[in-house]
């Protein structure tokens, strides 16, 4: 990040003469669990129709790619705005199947469900259960981590390892935060359990990514070629860092109220989290469009 050059840019556009690919985040950046933003997938489809280049979404949801694309559809994403995605639970079932024959304990809402379809393992209960598999919360709705203390105390006392299918902490949905699986997954390393992350901001949801970026655009990828869009300092920002791959920062998502104005951010506040955190950005924009 250059510091005496401005931090906040106009858009997509702006940046886009230097870039061949895009990972980008999705919850938060092309929707908020509601409701698709038309002006975040109208840029997307802009960068892949204006310059040629490969967008591949990449998302901490705990579900595989199938399910994900027909919400996506639903929310009103058009499947003209990517090339691909990689989801979380994508790499989680390939942990998964690397347990294959194990009893699995799961935490999480039914809808997730789909994560273990074909990964060879059974789903247990507590007392048969050799591992722990957290998508989230039952009820994201009313529930918070501290309801779950006692039950993943006692699954600590017995060295369960867990699997945690999304990093995210918290994420919006609509005016309202919920918890997702991060937030038991910390709560779990808390009691001294032991847990494995697959998602945003580790390595193999990276990888991931990029070999579908490299498969959608028939070439080798140039990590200096791709640009990761997100709105999470500590899964997005963290995770595109950590790979050596630049960032547009989407301030007005998940962190807005920390920037003041949410469509006119203080870029001074913007570039102080930045250095806090440990991370940079390339720019940043108030939300994704052209």
């Amino acid at each position: 990040m250059n510091a005496s050059a401005p931090l906040l840019v106009s858009g997509l556009e702006a940046l886009s003469a230097d870039y061949s690919a895009v990972l980008c985040d999705v919850w938060g950046v092309l929707h908020n669990g509601v409701a698709a933003f038309e002006h975040a997938h109208k840029a997307l489809r802009a960068f892949r129709e204006e310059t040629g280049g490969v967008v591949v979404l990449i998302t901490n949801a705990p579900r595989p790619t199938p399910p994900v694309r027909e919400q996506l559809a639903q929310l009103g994403v058009p499947d003209e705005a990517y090339d691909d995605i990689v989801t979380s639970g994508d790499v989680t079932r390939e942990l998964l199947a690397q347990n294959a024959g194990s009893k699995v304990l799961h935490i999480g809402p039914g809808r997730d469900l789909t994560v273990y379809e074909g990964t060879g393992v059974a789903l247990g209960t507590e007392g048969e259960a050799e591992i722990i598999c957290c998508t989230g919360l039952f009820d994201d709705e009313t529930e918070t981590p501290d309801d779950y203390r006692d039950r993943l105390l006692a699954l600590a006392g017995r060295g369960l390892p867990m699997i945690c299918a999304n990093p995210d902490i918290v994420v919006e949905r609509g005016e309202h935060l919920i918890w997702c699986a991060g937030a038991l997954a910390r709560l779990y390393e808390d009691l001294g359990g032991t847990v494995m992350i697959v998602g945003k901001p580790h390595a193999p949801i990276y990888a991931a990514a990029l070999a579908r970026v490299a498969k959608a655009s028939g070439k080798d990828t140039d990590k200096r070629k791709v640009l990761a869009i997100g709105d999470g300092l500590p899964t997005d920002i963290r995770g595109a860092v950590s790979q050596d791959i630049d960032v547009l920062f989407i301030s007005g998502g998940i962190h807005a109220s920390d920037f003041g104005a949410t469509d006119a951010p203080d870029e001074h506040l913007i570039r102080r989290r930045l250095a806090e955190e440990g991370l940079t950005a390339r720019a940043a924009v108030p939300r994704l469009v052209w």
